[in-house]
Formats: C-alpha cells, structure tokens, sequence
C-alpha cells in the first residue's frame, strides 16, 4: 500500500461516514489528505492528522473525530491497526501483505514508476545556463546545466511538455570586449583594458586567423567583425559540444540579435504602451514598473532612442508567451538576484502573473576544494574554473549528482578529493553501488534458474521482516518525492530520497538472504524477495535516470 493509496482509502473512509451521517462536513470530503512516514519506529507505518484539520469544521474535538475514523479504519483490508495518539493524530499500521503488494507494483511499472500528471497539459519553457559566448563554461552555469536538465526531466516525468531553450547573447558589450581580445591575441598584444585571458582566447584567435588568414592585416572596424562573427560561433560551439557531453541538450537556441532585427523589440514596447504601462519622461521612454512591484520605474528606450537592456527581455518574454508557453521559467545565477523584481514587474505589465506565467530560480556559487583548499583558477580558462574542470576531476556522473544534491539557493562546496573517491562515503558511488549490487544479485539469481515471482506465484503476505517493510515503505515513497521536487522546483529532494533508499537497501540485504545456499531449495520467499529486489533496482534507476546519472550494472 502506497501512501496515496492509503490517502485514498482514509478519503473512502470518510465518504462512508459522511454518507451514514457519522460525521457533518460542510465543505465536503476532501480529495485527498496528508498521509506520511512518522519520525519514531513503533508510530506505526504511517501517520495522518486528517482528524485535527477536519474536526473543527466537523464541529467535534479532534480526538472524537479521529475515534470515528478510527473505528471505520480498523474495519479495512489491508489495516492492521490503528492507534490514537497526542491531540488527534493516527497512526496506522498496515498488513505485510497489503505492504508487500508494493513490489509488485513497482516491477510492474518499470521505467515508469513514479511518474504522474502533476503537470500534465502544461507547456514549460524553460530557459537555462545562457551562458554568454566569451568563455568556456564556468561552474556557476555548470550548475544550472545539472539542475535545469534535471527540473526538466521530472517536469516531463510529471507530464509537462517541456521545451528546453538556451538564450544565446550574441548582442552587447560583452561580445564587443570578446572579439577585441581575439583580435588583439591574434595581433600578438597584450589583453585590452576589460577584454578577456587565458589559453582559450588564444586558441580561438588562432583558430580564425587559420580560417581567415586575412583578418589580422585588415582595419580594426572589419577585423574586430570577423573576429566576432567567427569567434563566437567557434566559442558556441565549443559550448554546445561541451553540453552535450555533459548530457545536456538544448531544443531551441534562440538569438538575442533576432529580438532586435526582427522588431520584436518595438512590438513589445507598442503592446505595454497599449495597455498603459510606459510613459516618457526626460527624453527616454520608461516602463511603470514600480506600480508592479518593481523598487523604481524602468528605462526601456533611452533618450538617444537606443534601445535599453530591459527591452531584450520585454521582447523575449513576450515571444515566449506567444509561442504557447504558459508557464516560462529563467534560472539565474547570484549575480541576477537584483532582476527578480523588474522581471515581476515586467510579466505583470503584460497583464500575466508572476510565479505562474514566469518564474525565476536563482542559484548560489560553487566553490571547488583539493586538498582542503579552495581552487581559484583554471590554466585555460584564465580566472574563472570551468566545466571540464569539475569533470575532469570526478567525471560527468559526480559533477551532474552533487550539482543537484543541493537545494539551488545555497552555496556548494565540493571537495574533490570526496567525490573522486570509490567509496561509500562518495553519495553518487553509494547510490550506483546500491543499483549496482542488486544487478549482481539477479543475474546471479538467473545463473541458478531462479527469477522473481509474478503474478499468481507472488505471496506479498512473505515479505514480513522488519527490513523488508522499510524498503517497500521507501519504494512506496517514490512518486511522492518526485512529485514534490517537481512542485517545488528541488531535484536535490531525488538525491536524497536516492541515498536514504540506499542505506535502506543495504541494511535490508544485510539482514534478509536474498538467494539460496548450498544445496538450499529455492523457496517462494527467495523469489518473493527478488521481485523485492527488482523493484529496488528500477526505483533506484528511475531516479538516477531523473538526475541524468548513469544506473552501472556492475562497478
């Protein structure tokens, strides 16, 4: 029994009573109720404070109304027991073999166990990493790069229709300062005043001047252009390769320039001054976007009837919700926590809702440890740590898994030395070690003719140990842990639900034998508890496969 199949059955409970006029619910029964792991071993397997938010409207004290409950509950296939506790609460104990059934359900299930429709129908744009093509990737996008991919994973995996979209800034200053230290590179001077170092810069430069041998002699005007254009396609693509390896793939790449060229830009501002929201002012063209929310009002055109920094967004945004996005969401890094509010303020212009049509995550630094000492600079990438450095060090399946093991508004600290360990006290080897143990157990399992059982031939009533209850009540808890890291925007919440089912795995194995010995006849609890088994081995790959990690069969 799942905790939302036991949440249903409490919600049947309820229903009955209500209909027998047991109890008096004005507001009616509620779809569903809180059901959850109590913290104390001997609270039974499961809690639920149904009676303390339900008996005021019920007109009762809460402990008379979890007696009602109580006594309908007790009455339930599937219940073992049902215990009142402090003001109200129950604690409820169910039947191995109602617990049991959990195995069967999970292996029956496969790949898409823990999948739901938490966000079915909905069309998510979401836009992460953006790095602007001036360097490689540094670990702040990296990190973006791990939780975005991830968010978008369980977003799908809770029937969202997501498109994935890198917004590539090939429009501004940055790009300018970056083509100008090319060419300075490739011109043997030193970095300009505000340009970009490191071996990259050189390698790039010296990789146009190969296919444009002309550039170096031509006037800066012309040579910082060709240096721009080719450069930061060479540099883009680097990114895009490095992505990819990473396991990350974008389905649109969209080109701030096509904001500007295409008028996108001018119809954005024509929409907002439609419905009232700009005003001139001092020669320049301001957005109200103090009467949203904003700490001031906004310039968007300036008083030299160039366009400002806010008007990009203004128009991206708009292009979004007009390509069917309902739902946009923007991760950022720490650095942007100061748009937030424009953002906001901007969304709400347009006559839509922040935190619904736009949302925006930021995420915190990411500091790299060797030796206990903080790691400052990367020879190629000059001052900043990049991406290839993190996997470099401890491989795509660490650098992916710590990255989003932690909630994204804190700062991470990541000691190499740990994390290239194999070892249980690496988290991502102690989770795949898990996947990868219980691989081993049923292939040697099918090198003795022995399989898991199904159908008819499974008793679940046999899984009765104490250990093998904790795990099935771990497997139970799947859905509901994806569920949450998709409604909370948390894929750290899979991580670590990952490494707490592990620890239950290998307790469960120490304690329960799994396959016969000797001349043991194999017996219908072996195969009950490889169907255990099995189960675990797909819960621990699902989840693995949401945090794009791989699931090893053998270690």
């Amino acid at each position: 029994m799942t905790p939302e199949q036991l949440s249903a059955t409490i919600v049947d409970a309820l229903t009955t009573l209500s209909d027998e006029g047991a109890i008096s619910l004005p507001d009616g029964v509620p779809v569903t109720v809180t059901v959850e792991r109590p913290r104390q071993k001997g609270h039974g397997d499961y809690a639920t404070n149904v009676a303390l938010q339900l008996a005021k409207k019920a007109g009762m004290p809460p402990r008379d109304f979890a007696t009602i409950v109580h006594d309908r509950l007790v009455q339930t296939d599937g219940i073992d027991g049902v215990e009142i506790a402090g003001p109200g609460f129950l604690n409820i104990s169910v039947s191995a073999g109602s617990q049991g059934r959990v195995a069967a359900e999970v292996a029956a299930a496969g790949a898409t166990y823990g999948s739901s429709g938490v966000f079915a129908g909905e069309r998510i744009n979401l836009e992460f990493v953006s790095a602007n093509p001036t360097g490689p990737l540094h670990l702040g996008g990296t990190r973006w790069a791990a939780v975005g991919d991830a968010l978008g994973r369980i977003f799908e995996f809770t029937g969202a229709d997501v498109t994935r979209e890198y917004y590539f800034n090939d429009h501004g200053a940055q790009i300018d300062r970056f083509s100008r230290s090319l060419l300075a590179s490739a011109r043997g001077e030193g970095v300009p005043e505000d340009g970009y170092g490191g071996d990259y810069i050189h390698e790039i430069a010296k990789a146009v001047v190969d296919q444009r041998p002309d550039a170096v002699d031509l006037p800066d005007e012309e040579a910082n252009e060709v240096f721009r254009q080719v450069g930061v396609t060479m540099m883009f693509a680097e990114i895009k390769q490095d992505l990819h390896d990473f396991g990350v793939d974008f389905d649109v790449y969209f080109h701030e320039d096509d904001l500007h060229r295409s008028g996108a830009v001018d119809r954005a501002i024509q929409r907002l001054t439609e419905l009232g929201n700009t005003y001139e002012q001092d020669g320049a063209l301001w957005l109200v976007t103090e009467k949203y929310g904003d700490d001031k009002d906004r310039v968007i055109v300036r008083s030299n009837g160039q366009p400002a920094y806010l008007s990009g967004d203004l128009a991206y945004y708009l292009d979004k919700r007009e390509r069917g996005f309902e739902r946009c969401f923007i991760m950022l890094g720490a650095d942007h926590h100061g748009y937030v509010g424009r953002m906001n303020a901007m969304c709400a212009a347009f006559g839509d809702e922040p935190g619904r049509n736009l949302e925006i995550l930021i995420g915190q630094m990411v500091n790299l440890l060797k030796d206990g000492q903080p790691m400052r600079m990367s020879k190629r990438a000059g001052t900043v740590i990049s991406m290839n450095d993190l996997v470099d060090a401890i491989g795509k399946d660490a650098s992916r898994y710590v990255l989003a093991r932690y909630t994204s508004d804190t700062n991470i600290d990541i000691d190499l030395d740990l994390w290239a360990k194999a070892s249980n006290d690496n988290p991502v080897y102690y989770v795949q070690y898990a996947h990868a143990r219980v691989s081993s157990i049923l292939r040697n399992a099918a090198d003795l003719g022995l399989a898991p059982a199904h159908g008819d031939d499974f008793d679940p009533g046999l899984l009765a140990h104490e250990k093998e209850g904790d795990l099935l009540r771990a497997l139970a808890e799947f859905p509901r842990v994806v569920a949450s890291a998709a409604e909370l925007r948390e894929p750290h919440r899979v991580a670590r639900y990952l490494e707490d089912t592990a620890g239950i795995y290998h307790r469960f194995y120490d304690n329960c034998r799994v396959l016969p010995m000797g001349d043991e006849e194999p017996s219908d609890l072996h195969r009950a508890r490889l169907l255990l088994i099995e189960a675990t081995r797909t819960v621990l790959a699902n989840g693995l496969g949401l945090l794009g990690v791989s699931a090893p069969e053998r270690m």
